[in-house]
């Protein structure tokens, strides 16, 4: 294994380790020059972590504002001070007779776009110092409420106190948020006691592979077979395939036009354009400006 291997890798996170230390195995197991991941989870939960090697870290940032979905558990009428299972139990509640009709109910109160306080144990930082490290010293720091869209809040299971649903939700929204503030609409309180994330920017739990398989693809040289080339995981950004001409014009750094080429979907010039040759090779990834009427270069690969 060498810097040479460059492209995404989706990680099936186990419970009670960081995204961080993830990336740490990663970087040892391929002996790669750099790993990042695009966008972490819980040490507690589990699930889709995209994992970027060597170049692909330059895509990261086009993934971490990509939908996630998770399958998560909210247990009832008890309240904890981090809205999951690893905090301190600040109220209890036996208050739980509620029908599936008013469960479902609240539950649909929270889809769409809302407003949500991150919670004090976050990673989100006050003064340059994370709110967790803050809380831990019973400095509890509330941040002004962000807005996140909940495409939907699908139950899947209700066994009192815990109710099991699948969740599909915008970037930096938090499911122990969701489930404190669900449990406080229902008057009972409650908190996240189980979290997997089982998609994010189109990647699903399918095609996640677990550590310790990851070792075992590594010691039998069958790792290329699990990693996503960048070209390919950018699943959902167009694509102009470059002739020798353009290639070379985009690798001494020449500014583009559009006379220098035109999507054949002129709706394209909108978002973010992926160049590739034809052995699909990432090149560049180009934005367009109309008002200069130029493209500009977001990263360019060799």
């Amino acid at each position: 294994m060498n810097n040479e291997l460059n492209g995404v890798i989706v990680i099936d996170k186990p419970a009670n380790i960081t995204s961080a230390k993830v990336v740490a195995i990663i970087k040892k197991l391929f002996r790669a020059g750099k790993v990042g991941h695009a966008g972490t989870l819980d040490p507690e939960a589990t699930g889709v972590l995209l994992c970027c090697v060597n170049k692909a870290t330059k895509l990261a940032g086009f993934f971490l504002k990509g939908s996630k979905k998770y399958e998560a558990v909210l247990h009832l009428g008890v309240e904890t001070d981090t809205q999951d299972a690893a905090g301190k139990i600040i109220s209890t509640s036996d208050g739980l007779d509620f029908t599936e009709k008013t469960i479902q109910a609240v539950f649909r109160q929270f889809e769409g776009t809302i407003e949500q306080v991150p919670p004090a144990f976050s990673a989100l930082k006050h003064k340059g110092i994370p709110l967790y490290k803050l809380a831990r010293k019973g400095e509890f720091v509330t941040k002004s409420p962000r807005q996140i869209f909940i495409s939907y809040n699908k139950i899947l299971k209700i066994n009192m106190p815990f109710i099991t649903f699948e969740v599909c939700c915008s970037s930096g929204t938090y499911i122990r948020t969701l489930c404190s503030d669900i449990g406080k609409e229902l008057g009972c309180g409650g908190h996240l006691k189980k979290l997997r994330r089982i998609e994010s920017s189109g990647f699903t739990i399918n095609e996640a592979v677990s550590l310790s398989d990851l070792e075992q693809l590594v010691l039998t040289g069958t790792i290329n077979d699990r990693i996503i080339s960048m070209s390919d995981a950018l699943r959902n950004m167009p694509e102009y395939i470059a002739d020798e001409f353009l290639t070379k014009k985009i690798q001494h750094g020449i500014i583009l036009t559009t006379k220098d080429f035109m999507p054949q979907n002129t709706d394209n010039l909108k978002n973010f354009i992926k160049i590739v040759d034809n052995n699909n090779n990432l090149i560049t990834i180009l934005q367009f400006k109309e008002n200069r009427n130029r493209y500009n270069y977001c990263c360019v690969f060799n």
